[in-house]
């Protein structure tokens, strides 16, 4: 749904008819300014990724499956890039698993197996991107925050309450429930605690027990400050005399309530009435309610506030001038704090707007009357983009202080407007955002053959598509769980309208997001209004537009896998029109390349799996003996703060305790053996940097880890690294954090194999199968390894204990193996697996097993017909209960839709 540039021109207006016959010279003309937005969007147009998941929290042992949709401009089908970037990452930031994803008509799809005893419970984080995006930094990455419960390799569950604390890190209280994974208290146990900030443990101690199950430890005050940054180490002595160990962070024991006031058009402008939005958090990042007023500098009230929905809402001032405003608060717990609120400015311009479910937007710009005298008769320009493009745009003459403006959102799509005042020159001078609803976008319904059920029985569904009143063909996916089981709050879930329609073009943090999109009604849409004046809006400003200092983009869009690298001789010389072979040995699958004047190859579009073998050879060449190939390493984008960091949760057995119970009796059939306590010594293995004492100061998780198995097949280690390590790129024979690279920072890592530092030539004396692990870390914690060397950032090295052994000729020679033939593993395209699901049509009991699946259906694959119709069938599970069916996608034109539909199995 692109609106063309003539469609653009078309909209512009005369908002006062006084303009006619007035004649000014504009320091640059409004066309101009529309020409360099829309080349801006015809040579960066934005993508943006959302994916959709089955559930909206898992267990381990589960699978994740999920489906992306990739857009562009205004949420059509992306034609750009045909790879997608999939990382899910744990709550210290390390990478746990990384997918690459072959795009197919916009869209691709996959699965993550929470496998044990890889994964562990705790707060995860799933970030989808291309490499197209680099070029906006992280802004349009998507982020989804992944909870996982664990019900089958655990002897402990917790839960944790605190009290007392204050916000100067004083003493506080924390209340520990210890129980079993049967639910069963641990009674009259030992239990040691410490508390860690950073590396420094500042305090310790010992408690027991009491016959419930709970232990309370007292956490004194910390004379260097506040603990708020810091954690609770917990370890209760169990069965057979063994510890388990459970972590939790100290900042909701610790509160700090903030707010902050946001005026409408981004300034109190003197004698103009003036909506302030404001908007309250607790320690945690999530909303807190408020209540207050606000008071001028001789101490008289002027306006009194609540908060209307999650710690925001909004106040009205009039501004005089030479006073000063100050909020007082009173937040929910009790605490009460002053803030002062901006400074009144005595000229200036406005925008004021009343959201309304209306077909029609209504802004008023108002002016200030000292601006208006000084402004008088002189022309500004009113655009309104969405997405990125401009879709109205207007010249105003300034006449009166107040200029109202109506423009129809038939204009516009669904999603966030943002309308911006520029002087004559071009220069911004305020901007208001508002929310379009289009009531006509893409309509989907879902009907079953029954609305009740029996356990196994047959469920044969359609669903319907309809834009603007017509039938409509698209990309859908659809999920039907077992809500019984799998409790969700509709509010909070991340949707294909929340994340492509608001968060993706919001900076920070958006509490419960599908809120704003379920019943819609007015109240909900003055509560949009007020995150959208407390919320920063992505995108280039004007300024930088009209004068061509946006940076150019640096990363095209992939088209698909590409491998790059140079031949060199050995004395460094690089090798022209060298010839290059690229051998897939389990696709049989050979191409040739020749290399440039520099010894530049470069092999676009390979299409291989993951974990297959690539082997690059230069032997077909004069002199070939003394030439080395060397591989670039890929780009990866460094791991920025979470930003849905207020949605971690500490007591995750609490959280889903409905679904871990059912995970439990689910995934428990006696393949999962339970850990069984040795008390021989046990052989010793080095696989961890945790095992070296000096790499201790190291953090504790890495930030990156490649796994040995990714060397298997690999014959120079050196080579296969950098096609593999996350977070590091390989320039001029040295290895380099990745994002500090990029920033400028060009300071290589410390390598370490085992606890002794090496160069980066020694690696090539390492054989890849005797790698257990690799681990990469983005600084070197309090170990002052990096002081020392002068360096940045550690590479660690583990090695597997292997017993001595005779060795061959030829063995030792696969040690050191010819340079100008590489053979090693790049991260291919992740396997698609296809999801199961029983089938009961001759008899539903002939299976004695138990069904008790959670995720009941899954289909990343539907397209509607040109009637806008598609069919699907599966079977229930033998769970009783409501069950609900999600269906989420978009038309070839960029509607999105989404429908939510439930049955009954009795």
């Amino acid at each position: 749904m692109l609106y063309e540039y003539k469609k653009i021109l078309s909209t512009l207006l005369l908002i006062s008819s006084s303009i006619l016959g007035y004649a000014q010279s504009d320091s640059i003309d409004l066309n101009s300014i529309i020409d360099k937005k829309v080349k801006l969007s015809t040579e960066r147009p934005v993508e943006k990724i959302y994916m959709h998941f089955d559930k909206p929290y898992y267990a381990v042992g589960d699978t994740i499956w999920f489906k992306a949709y990739l857009t562009m401009d205004q949420h059509v089908p992306s034609t750009l890039s045909k790879v997608v970037n999939v990382d899910f990452l744990t709550e210290t930031d390390s990478v746990a698993n990384s997918l690459k994803l072959a795009v197919n008509n916009s869209v691709a799809s996959g699965s993550i197996v929470l496998s044990p005893p890889t994964y562990k419970q705790g707060n995860y984080r799933i970030r989808a991107y291309t490499t197209w995006m680099f070029n906006f930094k992280d802004d349009y990455f998507f982020h989804k925050s992944i909870l996982v419960g664990d019900a089958i390799q655990k002897q402990l569950a917790t839960n944790i309450t605190f009290s007392d604390g204050t916000d100067r890190g004083g003493k506080t209280n924390a209340r520990i429930s210890f129980r079993d994974d049967d639910g069963k208290p641990y009674a009259n146990k030992k239990v040691n605690w410490k508390v860690n900030l950073g590396y420094e443990t500042v305090s310790k101690g010992k408690v027991e027990t009491d016959a419930s199950g709970f232990a309370t430890i007292s956490i004194p005050e910390y004379k260097k400050g506040s603990l708020r940054e810091g954690s609770l180490i917990t370890s209760i002595e169990v069965n057979n005399a063994r510890q388990i160990s459970s972590s939790f962070k100290l900042n909701p024991a610790y509160p700090k309530n903030d707010i902050q006031f946001f005026p409408e058009g981004g300034q109190l402008l003197e004698g103009i009435p003036t909506k302030v939005a404001f908007k309250a958090i607790k320690a945690t990042g999530l909303g807190i309610d408020v209540k207050g007023n606000v008071t001028d500098n001789s101490g008289s009230s002027v306006s009194e506030f609540n908060s209307q929905h999650l710690g925001m809402g909004s106040l009205i001032i009039t501004p005089e001038a030479g006073k000063t405003y100050t909020a007082n608060v009173t937040f929910a717990d009790g605490s009460k704090s002053s803030y002062p609120l901006p400074a009144v400015v005595g000229s200036g311009i406005t925008i004021k707007h009343s959201p309304k479910l209306d077909t029609t937007l209504n802004f008023r710009i108002y002016s200030s009357n000292n601006f208006l005298e000084t402004n008088r008769n002189k022309t500004f320009y009113v655009i309104a983009q969405s997405s990125g493009i401009v879709m109205y745009a207007a010249k105003l003459r300034l006449v009166n202080q107040v200029t109202s403006v109506a423009i129809s959102t038939s204009k516009f799509p669904s999603g966030i407007i943002q309308l911006s005042i520029l002087s004559a020159a071009g220069e911004p001078l305020t901007e208001r955002l508002a929310f379009v609803y289009r009531k006509e976008e893409l309509s989907i319904k879902v009907k079953t053959d029954k609305q009740v059920y029996a356990a196994r029985q047959k469920v044969s569904a359609a669903i319907s598509s309809l834009a603007d009143n017509k039938p409509a063909e698209g990309h859908f996916s659809i999920s039907v769980i077992d809500e019984t089981r799998v409790p969700v709050d509709e509010n909070a879930e991340t949707t294909i309208l929340s994340s492509l329609l608001l968060s993706s073009d919001l900076k920070g943090y958006i509490e419960k997001p599908n809120y704003y999109f379920t019943n819609i009604n007015e109240s909900k849409i003055a509560d949009l209004d007020a995150l959208l004046l407390t919320q920063g809006y992505r995108g280039y400003s004007y300024k930088e537009i009209i004068s061509n200092s946006v940076p150019r983009a640096s990363f095209p869009p992939e088209q698909g896998i590409s491998l790059s690298g140079t031949l060199r001789y050995n004395n460094g010389m690089p090798v022209s029109k060298g010839n290059i072979r690229l051998i897939i040995p389990d696709k049989s699958f050979g191409v040739s390349a020749v290399t440039t004047a520099d010894g530049r190859f470069r092999f676009d579009n390979v299409a291989f799996a993951d974990s297959s073998k690539i082997t690059i050879s230069a032997v077909n060449n004069v002199n070939s003996k003394n030439m080395v190939i060397t591989m670039d390493g890929i780009p990866y984008p460094s791991i920025a703060a979470n930003v849905n960091s207020p949605e971690l949760i500490m007591n995750i057995d609490s959280a889903l305790n409905t679904y871990l119970q059912h995970s439990k009796r689910e995934h428990f059939d006696g393949r999962l053996l339970q850990e069984v306590v040795i008390k021989a010594k046990a052989y010793e293995k080095k696989s961890s940097h945790m095992d070296y004492t000096a790499l201790a100061g190291l953090s504790m998780m890495p930030n990156s880890q490649v796994s040995g198995e990714r060397f298997k097949g690999c014959n120079n280690f050196l080579q296969c690294l950098q096609g593999s390590a996350m977070g590091l790129t390989f320039m001029n024979n040295e290895f380099y954090i990745t994002r500090d690279y990029n920033a400028g920072r060009q300071v290589p890592v410390q390598i370490y194999v085992r606890d002794m530092p090496v160069d980066v030539n020694f690696l090539n004396s390492i054989n890849p199968p005797e790698v257990e692990s690799v681990e990469i870390f983005y600084n070197d914690g309090v170990s002052g390894i990096n002081r020392r060397t002068q360096t940045n950032g550690v590479v660690v090295v583990n090695m597997k204990e292997i017993k001595k052994t005779s060795m061959s000729i030829s063995q030792l020679k696969e040690l050191f193996p010819d340079r100008n033939t590489l053979t090693y593993k790049p991260q291919g395209y992740a396997k698609v697996k296809q999801f199961y699901t029983p089938k009961y049509s001759v008899n539903p009991s002939s299976l004695n097993k138990a069904d008790l699946r959670t995720t009941i259906y899954w289909n990343p694959a539907v397209t509607t017909d040109k009637a806008g119709n598609a069919v699907f069938e599966f079977f229930n599970s033998d769970n009783k209960g409501t069950f609900k069916a999600v269906v989420e996608g978009l038309d070839k034109d960029g509607r999105l839709g989404r429908a939510v539909y439930r049955y009954t199995v009795k």
